[in-house]
């Protein structure tokens, strides 16, 4: 029995050990797993650490000279714009990195300072020479655009952006004249190029601010159909421009313009050659209310246009809000370079259904607008004529000075309309005055009243001053109690 459980008692001895042999080894197994577990995530964090310590670094290692000289190469061959880039900047590195600098130009204006981010590829980051350049944002540039660089942000269009955007946001256009003068502001809320692949096209989609107008617009060049195709709208004026211009033929292009207002619509065919602009506009495709058609020669500059209309738009003729009077009043015409001529004829003036055959000839030259030789009728019995005109602006006003001469057929018609009691019906043939009638203010200052050769200081005084109304009704009655009124302190 003893010898029995001295055998087992070895056995289990064995057993034991080999258990605790077996239990050491898994012990260190583990240990070392955890040992090595650990050195590998350290190593991992340590290679971490050191790639952004390196990503970070990598700007102190750029010479600024050259990084500089770089980037506006870079700018210029993708852009064709001569950037002049200033040697404060900063290095950004998330989302995506980027130089920021502080202080940018271009066009060689060196006084309209702005900003200007460049986002570059982040695989060619440490090498100056090898930096590529994949978006391009300006911030806070003021823009001089004259007749040097008129068609600036146009051309741009014809750059290649399939690699890279180009955006303008928060910034102004100054139009200026050829005495450097301001004519008016464009403002630059933001403005984006870029390339659709599908399209095969160029895009520029512009937000914009002028005169207080909020409008926007949409560009897209075509490169395979060879064709430019804009769109200019404006909400607030329920007015856009729809523009396609086809420049397959180098020597001539061809386009159409589709204007819509208000519902309405009208379209204009052009072409283009390198001296010679042709136009042809009218409202519709059949039985035209408006056409209009002329030629602009460049070479010395020179445009002659006619146009014929059943009816000419009071509002749009006089209203100082209207689109005409706003941009007379930018004085954009007012160029010393400019010889223009012009002749419309309209057989009734809306609102004034009396007011017939309108023949308005408007000539701008030497910086001056007159539009002598304008004549229009009231019914057949009285014809007007302006002459010793001048179209200018006065304390930020729109002034019409002029001879006007007043033909009088039947006199007894003007009394019947004006409602002149009989005894004060005294026969008249003509009527000739200066006038200097204010756009803004809507008052018309009368001088120098001859009536049939003769000067009347009385009515002179009464009618030294028209004020006018905005409405029709009260206009009507004030210029007949203040017509009768000088009737008959001209009759005695």
């Amino acid at each position: 029995m003893l010898n029995k459980f001295k055998h087992n008692f070895k056995i289990f001895k064995k057993i034991d050990h080999l258990i605790i042999s077996v239990l050491n080894k898994k012990f260190i197994k583990q240990k070392f797993k955890v040992f090595t577990s650990y050195n590998r995530a350290s190593l991992l964090l340590a290679g971490v650490v050191c790639a952004i310590i390196s990503y970070l670094s990598i700007p102190f290692f750029y010479n600024t000279n050259k990084l500089i000289n770089k980037v506006e190469n870079e700018l210029s061959n993708n852009l064709n714009i001569e950037f002049s880039l200033s040697e404060d900047f900063n290095y950004s590195f998330f989302p995506r990195p980027s130089f920021k600098f502080k202080k940018v130009s271009l066009l060689n204006q060196v006084e309209n300072f702005g900003k200007m981010k460049v986002d570059i590829s982040i695989s060619n980051l440490l090498f100056t020479k090898n930096i590529k350049i994949k978006n391009v944002t300006l911030h806070n540039i003021n823009f001089d655009i004259n007749k040097e660089n008129y068609n600036f942000f146009v051309e741009i269009l014809k750059n290649d952006f399939s690699n890279f955007k180009f955006v303008i946001k928060d910034s102004n256009i100054f139009y200026r004249n050829i005495k450097n003068d301001v004519l008016f502001i464009n403002k630059i809320n933001n403005i984006k190029y870029y390339f659709d692949t599908k399209k095969l096209s160029n895009f520029l989609v512009s937000d914009n601010e002028i005169f207080n107008i909020p409008y926007n617009i949409k560009f897209q060049n075509n490169f395979d159909e060879k064709k430019i195709i804009s769109l200019i709208n404006s909400d607030l004026l329920n007015f856009k421009i729809k523009n396609v211009l086809n420049y397959k033929d180098f020597k001539k292009k061809e386009g159409l313009v589709e204007f819509f207002y208000n519902n309405k619509k009208s379209k204009a065919e052009y072409n283009l050659t390198k001296d010679l602009f042709k136009f042809n506009y009218f409202d519709k495709l059949l039985d035209p209310n408006f056409t209009y058609k002329g030629s602009i020669y460049f070479r010395p500059f020179f445009s002659e246009s006619s146009g014929n209309l059943k009816e000419l738009n009071y509002n749009e003729l006089l209203n100082p809000n209207s689109v005409l009077i706003q941009f007379l009043k930018t004085e954009i015409l007012n160029n010393q370079n400019l010889n223009l001529n012009t002749f419309i004829k309209a057989k009734q003036i809306s609102t004034f259904k009396d007011l017939i055959d309108f023949e308005l000839k408007a000539k701008i030259g030497e910086g001056l607008i007159d539009i002598n030789d304008t004549t229009f009728s009231w019914t057949d019995d009285i014809n007007f004529k302006i002459s010793d005109s001048l179209l200018y602006m006065k304390n930020s006003n729109l002034v019409l000075d002029a001879l006007i001469t007043i033909q009088i057929n039947d006199y007894n018609e003007l009394y019947k309309f004006f409602q002149t009691p009989r005894i004060y019906r005294k026969k008249i043939k003509k009527v000739q005055f200066n006038l200097s009638y204010n756009f803004d203010q809507l008052t018309a200052n009368l001088d120098e009243i001859k009536i049939d050769e003769t000067v009347n200081k009385k009515v002179n005084k009464i009618l030294n001053q028209l004020i006018l109304k905005d409405n029709k009704l009260q206009n009507k009655i004030y210029i007949k109690n203040l017509m009768n009124k000088a009737i008959k302190f001209y009759v005695g």
